[in-house]
């Protein structure tokens, strides 16, 4: 398999909450619809009323791997992601503690630690998000896509304060 060089590109403005992202993950992994046993989570930001999609970040230098005291968390270059050896893993939590995306959390039910791991490459939270909140693109191009998105805003903004302008 040949890199991928993808990331999961997260636009938390275009976020309704719907959560389906978080049903889907859980169907996925666990074959059961639960959103706590979720690899992404959507955080309710309650006083800006915005809703936020918190997974992974697949970490260069990551401080799950580099926490993990037996080596279970490792990077996977070939699709550019961190992975837990299951077989490896004690269970100790330090990972969950070290992310500092609070992107690790620990399933209860399953008693493991878990975290996003793009679904092999085709993550289902990006298919079935349809307001295209989630994106897996290229990693070279997550600049150029939000740039765009700050172009068009700020377009959208200055016609609006035209507008204002010429009602006064």
């Amino acid at each position: 398999m040949e890199p991928t060089g993808k990331v999961l590109m997260i636009n938390y403005e275009k976020c309704t909450g719907c959560r389906l992202c978080e049903l889907v993950c859980s169907v996925m992994h666990e074959g059961v619809s639960n959103p706590s046993r979720s690899r992404i989570k959507i955080i309710k930001w309650e006083s800006e009323g915005l809703y936020i999609p918190m997974s992974c970040q697949q970490c260069e230098d990551a401080p799950c791997v580099n926490v993990c005291p037996v080596k279970a968390v490792s990077r996977d270059e070939t699709l550019g992601r961190v992975v837990v050896d299951y077989d490896v893993c004690i269970g100790c939590r330090a990972c969950v503690s070290a992310c500092p995306f609070g992107a690790m959390g620990f399933d209860v039910i399953g008693r493991k630690v878990i975290k996003c791991d793009l679904c092999d490459g085709d993550p289902q939270c990006v298919r079935f998000c349809e307001i295209h909140a989630l994106e897996y693109v290229d990693a070279d191009r997550v600049s150029v896509l939000k740039t765009r998105d700050a172009a068009q805003r700020l377009s959208v903004a200055e016609k609006e304060g035209a507008v204002l302008l010429a009602q006064a």
